[in-house]
């Protein structure tokens, strides 16, 4: 198989990991019949809206499983085209939780599968991601910004990768860093803030622009 075909094969298998409705089977198998997140809640059919609809146990198992869908999907794709095929497969993973093709285009902001994405092609900034989320998360002026948080996040994640490529430090068990690092990233930045940009806020009087942090 040549390299180009051993790359598709990788966005192939990111794409169908990341396109894994893990929200709607949990939703099948722990609420009412009919019901739907995204007519339910914020409208976002991901972790945070399953928490208030179908309760924590069941919404934080959807995150996991939604890290577990990026994580896996870079394995894939390392074992498949080596570095550039991890990097390839996690943007593609990002991409099928947000525009799964069996659920209408219509998935998550693909915030988790990031973070799975990050876990295991840039795990040593994983703290560093993580903590950033949890700052602009628990802060009471980012709550009401979730499109900037989500830019915030998003610029530390593509400024990281460039230092750690430009200065070419160790990784832990990632890819040694090349310019994919950055270029994934920004990828993955890209599909991750056109979703938070496009994605309406439900509320009894309708849709509405988002207004609050819903990152799943």
């Amino acid at each position: 198989m040549g390299r180009l075909a051993r790359l598709a094969a990788a966005a192939g298998a990111g794409y169908l990991a990341g396109a894994i409705p893990s929200a709607d089977l949990a939703v099948r198998l722990a609420a009412p019949p009919g019901t739907d997140l995204r007519t339910t809640g914020s409208g976002n059919p991901g972790a945070a809206n399953a928490v208030k609809v179908i309760g924590p146990v069941w919404g934080y198992g959807i995150m996991a499983a939604d890290i577990a869908k990026g994580a896996t999907a870079c394995l894939a794709g390392r074992a498949l085209a080596g570095a550039g095929g991890s990097h390839l497969a996690g943007t593609a993973a990002v991409v099928g939780h947000c525009y799964p093709v069996w659920n209408g285009f219509r998935g998550g902001k693909g915030v988790a599968a990031s973070v799975g994405q990050c876990l295991a092609t840039f795990p040593v900034y994983t703290p560093v991601d993580l903590a950033v989320a949890w700052v602009t998360s628990a802060s009471p002026r980012w709550k009401q910004r979730s499109y900037g948080a989500a830019a915030v996040a998003s610029a530390c994640w593509v400024a990281a990768a460039t230092l750690w490529w430009r200065r070419r430090w160790p990784n832990l068990w990632g890819p040694a860093p090349t310019a994919a690092l950055p270029l994934a990233a920004v990828a993955t930045s890209a599909v991750i803030l056109h979703r938070f940009a496009t994605v309406p806020l439900l509320t009894e009087d309708g849709p509405v622009t988002e207004k609050v942090i819903d990152a799943s």
